[in-house]
């Protein structure tokens, strides 16, 4: 709510925050937007995202276009730089980014830091989701970023309908999300240490 005075008149608005809204028939834009709104969720709770991974990927991309130019404007024309085109950019980057994809992303869709002022106790999170194909059961997974450290924590879900969640013309009922997501960020923030 925000409050002006001009002219002796005060004037009261009201920011109105926009309803989320999804195509309740597409699996996708479902998943999506409840992903978007955990990582909303999870960093007002003071998480501060970890976008390296993210970076190192944009960084490899960038190479693949680098060497896709310099194919193109190669000497030898496409038939003869065959084998550079495909042992550059389509086996060892490609490899190299699946392999990224593979061992350390899996399904997460946010990487966080540890909160401020508890970086000796606690490692940052790794949060993912699934929510299968012809299915309506939504998975959320909050994990450690780090699993091998001695703060690292174990890993907590739920599964749960996400026709709680919506209503019939596809609005997220935010409340009843947030809610179930905060549960779980302090089911996270309450378990015990690994030994």
């Amino acid at each position: 709510m925000t409050t002006a005075t001009t002219n002796g008149t005060t004037t009261t608005t009201t920011a109105i925050k926009n309803p989320k809204k999804t195509n309740l028939l597409d699996h996708n834009s479902i998943k999506h937007l409840l992903d978007e709104t955990v990582t909303e969720i999870v960093t007002s709770r003071g998480y501060k995202e970890d976008v390296r991974m993210s970076n190192v990927r944009l960084l490899i991309g960038a190479i693949i276009i680098v060497i896709a130019l310099f194919a193109q404007f190669y000497n030898k024309k496409f038939p003869e730089n065959r084998n550079f085109l495909i042992g550059c950019i389509y086996v060892l980057f490609n490899g190299i980014l699946q392999l990224i994809v593979y061992t350390k992303e899996k399904n997460a869709f946010l990487f966080t830091y540890p909160p401020a002022g508890s970086a000796y106790n606690s490692t940052g999170l790794m949060v993912s989701s699934k929510l299968p194909r012809f299915s309506d059961m939504y998975t959320l997974t909050i994990a450690s970023a780090d699993p091998k450290s001695i703060s690292a924590k174990p890993t907590v879900e739920f599964t749960k309908s996400v026709t709680k969640w919506f209503a019939k013309d596809g609005v997220l009922v935010e409340g009843l999300f947030w809610k179930d997501v905060e549960s779980l960020i302090n089911d996270y923030a309450n378990e015990k240490k690994r030994k």
